[in-house]
C-alpha cells in the first residue's frame, strides 16, 4: 500500500528511529518476505491466474507465523482484500488479484508485506513473461537501475531529495514518466511510517537521514507518460495513457557507515 505524494504531507514529522533489538524484529519480518517471494517468483506464468499467486503467498505467510500486511488495510468502507497486490501491464499498483488469467508478453508487478512480531516489511518487483518485446526489457532494467540508484544515494548525513534525485534523474534520462501521486515511505513499526520517499523532487519535507531509520524505497515508472489515474474498485492505479509500469521496492536499514538492504526478491 502506497501513501500519497509528498505535496500531500502536512504537519511535523515524526520519524521513529530502530534501535538494534527492533531491527532485528524487521529484518526477520523481511527476511519472511523474501522468503516467500523465492517461491512465489517462478509461479508468475502465462496461463495462471493472479488469484492463484494471492492465494499462494497467503498460506506461505500464515503458515510461516506471520499475517498479510495488506490483507484488510484501509478504510473500513472499502479495505484492500488480498495479500499481493498484482498489478499487471498499464495496472501501476494497488491490481487486486482474482480471476485475470496472465498471458505472455504481460508485465506483472507484485507487491506485499508482512507483520511478524509486530514489525512490518515490503518490497515489490516486476517481471515479464515471455517472450518479452525489447522496450518491456529496457523499462524493467531502468526501472530497477533506478532503485540501485536511490538506495546508493542513502547514507548518514544526505538527505531523502537525494533518494528522490536518483530515481527521478535516470527515468527521465531514459524517456520514461514518473509516478508522482505515490511515494516510498518508512516501515518497520507499521505498514507506513514518516518521511515519505517521493521518486522525484518537490516541495515537501527534505529530512536529513541517520542511522536506525527505515525506508521503502520503489520506483513506480511508466513507458509513458508521469499521468495515473484510480479505477472505479477504489485501488487499482492505471497509466491515464494506456502504457506500461513497472514497480520494484526494497525495505532499506540506514546504519552507521551507510545502508543496508532487508528484502530481496
Amino acid at each position: 500500500m502506497k501513501r500519497p505524494g509528498s505535496q500531500a504531507q502536512k504537519g511535523t514529522l515524526v520519524i521513529r528511529l530502530k534501535n538494534e533489538k527492533q531491527m532485528a524484529g524487521i529484518k526477520a519480518s523481511c527476511r519472511l518476505l523474501s522468503d516467500m517471494y523465492a517461491e512465489l517468483r517462478p509461479r508468475i506464468a502465462a496461463g495462471v491466474t493472479t488469484g492463484e499467486l494471492d492465494r499462494f503467498a497467503h498460506a506461505y505467510i500464515v503458515e510461516h507465523g506471520g499475517t498479510p500486511a495488506f490483507l484488510n488495510y484501509g478504510d473500513r468502507s472499502n479495505p484492500f482484500p488480498a495479500t499481493l497486490c498484482v498489478s499487471i501491464n498499464e495496472e501501476v499498483i494497488h491490481g487486486i488479484p482474482g480471476n485475470r488469467v496472465i498471458r505472455p508478453g504481460d508485465v506483472v508487478g507484485i507487491d506485499s508485506g508482512i507483520e511478524l512480531g509486530g514489525f512490518y516489511s515490503d518490497a515489490a518487483f516486476s517481471v515479464a513473461v515471455p517472450p518479452v518485446a525489447p522496450e518491456t526489457e529496457k523499462l524493467l532494467r531502468v526501472t530497477r537501475e533506478c532503485l540501485e540508484r536511490a538506495i546508493a544515494a542513502v547514507k548518514p548525513g544526505a538527505r531523502i531529495h537525494d533518494v528522490s534525485r536518483a530515481v527521478f534523474s535516470h527515468a527521465r534520462a531514459n524517456g520514461f514518466g514518473v509516478v508522482r501521486q505515490f511515494c516510498g515511505h518508512g516501515v518497520g513499526f507499521s505498514q507506513h511510517e514518516d518521511p515519505q520517499v517521493p521518486n522525484y523532487v518537490g516541495s515537501g519535507p527534505n529530512p536529513r537521514i541517520v542511522p536506525g531509520m527505515v525506508i521503502a524505497i520503489e520506483p513506480m515508472i511508466n513507458a509513458g507518460g508521469d499521468g495515473v489515474a484510480e479505477l472505479d474498485d477504489g485501488w487499482t492505479i492505471v497509466t491515464l495513457d494506456g502504457s506500461a509500469s513497472a514497480h520494484f521496492e526494497h525495505t532499506v536499514a540506514v546504519t552507521a557507515t551507510g545502508v543496508e538492504v532487508l528484502t530481496a526478491w
